[in-house]
């Protein structure tokens, strides 16, 4: 006869219910910030890009200040040399400090960037929402007039209204946002598109609310993860533009400077060996457009709803 298996008590019993397995079943619904910074957290390249940028900016405030070296006084016994314990970054032709200069470039191509940035964003939010949201013949006529200008070549446009308007911070800033906006505007408008007919669009319509504030309380703020990542990756494009600008002569007036600035003095020196003028303010410039591209990256993984686990 076939023996009968006898099943411990132990198999039916409950699994014990220690801290680490409620702990575990039990866990807060992390909100999509959060859980986007914690994924963020895990990409070390673009958190370190993070990092690097916050202490740039930080650095750009505080070292001319407290630099013992002027950015504009011309020392012409010191003039190119090589880096030394006084000066870290050498001189230049003038004997003014390459390092207080670069961290003063720094401070304008940062404020250039942001600045660019910022208009950009509150152009194309305000033009691509009501595009998006209205529809039909508005949003027709108003991408109709994006397609013009995104057909203008930039480079031209900007060239011309330095031309026009004279060099300086302020053109560069004017000139970089008067087709700068299109990116935003297009971006902003295909994530109103999808938003509209949801469900929660419909009950603020419901309510009686208006274009602006359903816009501004209901589709904005579900579209920020787009928009964010191309706030980071518009700093860095006017960044390069400033210096390429300041690089032709169309940019800072001296005796500032930028980094393209800098570049742009040291181009008629560097066959004589004064390495140092050229490599600092390139490398801060690849640096800095390397870290706003990889931050982007990070952003764009960070902020992904479908990612979201």
């Amino acid at each position: 006869m076939a023996q009968t298996k006898v099943i411990p008590e132990e198999w039916f019993a409950p699994a014990p219910k220690d801290a680490e397995s409620k702990e575990q079943v039990v866990r807060p619904a992390l909100s999509y910030w959060a859980d986007a910074w914690r994924r963020l957290r895990k990409n070390y390249l673009a958190l370190f890009s993070l990092v690097f940028l916050f202490l740039l900016s930080v650095f750009a405030i505080i070292v001319p200040i407290i630099s013992p070296h002027s950015v504009t006084d011309i020392n012409l016994p010191n003039q190119n040399l090589a880096p030394n314990a006084t000066h870290w970054f050498g001189t230049d032709e003038l004997g003014r400090d390459v390092f207080t200069r670069t961290w003063y470039g720094a401070r304008i191509s940062l404020f250039v960037g942001i600045a660019a940035a910022t208009i950009d964003f509150l152009v194309g939010v305000i033009y691509g929402g009501i595009a998006g949201y209205k529809g039909g013949r508005t949003d027709s006529i108003m991408m109709r007039f994006v397609e013009i200008l995104y057909g203008l070549p930039n480079l031209i446009v900007v060239i011309l209204l330095m031309v026009v308007m004279g060099p300086g911070m302020t053109t560069i800033i004017i000139a970089l946002t008067v087709t700068g906006w299109i990116g935003m505007a297009r971006i902003v408008r295909g994530q109103v598109l999808q938003l509209k007919n949801y469900e929660f669009v419909t009950a603020s319509k419901s309510f009686g609310a208006g274009t602006m504030r359903i816009i501004r309380k209901n589709l904005l703020p579900n579209s920020m993860g787009p928009i964010i990542v191309q706030m980071t990756l518009t700093v860095p494009t006017a960044i390069f533009a400033e210096a390429f600008l300041s690089f032709l002569g169309l940019g800072i007036s001296a005796p500032y400077a930028s980094w393209g600035v800098m570049a742009n003095d040291a181009l008629s020196v560097i066959s004589t060996g004064h390495w140092w003028r050229l490599f600092f303010p390139a490398a801060f410039i690849s640096l800095t457009m390397f870290a706003f591209n990889t931050l982007g990256d990070g952003l764009q993984d960070a902020l992904d709803p479908k990612l979201r686990r």
